[in-house]
């Protein structure tokens, strides 16, 4: 039931009144510590399909709760979290997991490749988990994203720079509806960090959305189109910027 609850939504796009809309979150509020730490508030924003939104904020102001609230990796103590029309929070486990390996993608800020397993198999991971063969999507991905050539090296012999780009060919796998990126340059050097940064610009104005964590308020207004800023787990700040970097 919760598998056909995701997928039917998703699939039924042409909504009139909600057409451009990908991600609601209505009055949402997290406690951590049994009440005692609030890590959001009263959290209400949507998104659009088709954005590039950088939500920014100082570490611990509930920023990544967010994405992973978006994600369907945690749960709200109040309120709705809907992507694509689907309430998150009527999904148990199993649906969310499906929900996941269906329509998200994430980039987290440490790659998390498995060592035993070659930058080309690191990619394929999702696919395999949805039961298809991807190989040649995986290497279309790997050329675009200029690893081709290191599809069979470990992750031990790649660069940071190149593990973060495998790790962005294997979020990108199962063509997903959202982009999630958590800090994804925050354990590289300054000039991988531009270069995966310009792949991010280049996949949204493919048509990519993205959904991006930084406390890089450059980064943030150079190539996202609206920054989000959160402080002490309530929306500080909602801009719209005029044109972002290309």
């Amino acid at each position: 039931m919760e598998e056909r609850i995701v997928i039917g939504t998703f699939l039924d796009r042409r909504d009139e009144n909600r057409v451009s809309e990908l991600v609601r979150l209505t009055d949402v509020s997290k406690v951590y510590q049994g009440g005692i730490t609030g890590a959001l508030s009263g959290v209400s924003v949507t998104v659009e399909r088709g954005e590039f939104t950088a939500i920014m904020g100082p570490s611990g102001s509930g920023k990544s709760t967010m994405l992973n609230l978006v994600a369907g990796l945690d749960r709200p103590t109040s309120g709705t979290v809907e992507v694509g029309g689907t309430n998150l929070c009527k999904l148990g486990e199993t649906g969310l997991a499906r929900f996941r390996r269906d329509h998200i993608g994430f980039v987290f800020q440490f790659f998390y490749l498995l060592p035993n397993l070659t930058a080309l198999e690191n990619v394929l991971i999702p696919a395999q988990l949805k039961g298809y063969s991807a190989n040649g999507r995986a290497r279309e991905l790997m050329e675009r994203l200029g690893i081709v050539d290191v599809a069979n090296r470990y992750p031990a012999r790649l660069s940071g720079g190149q593990q973060q780009r495998v790790a962005i060919a294997r979020a990108l796998i199962n063509q997903p509806t959202l982009l999630l990126a958590d800090e994804p340059t925050g354990a590289l050097d300054t000039r991988s960090g531009e270069q995966v940064m310009e792949l991010l610009g280049e996949l949204h104005r493919d048509g990519q959305t993205i959904l991006l964590v930084t406390h890089d308020a450059k980064l943030a207004t150079r190539r996202a189109a609206r920054v989000i800023s959160v402080v002490d787990g309530k929306i500080a700040e909602d801009a719209r910027l005029e044109e972002a970097s290309r």
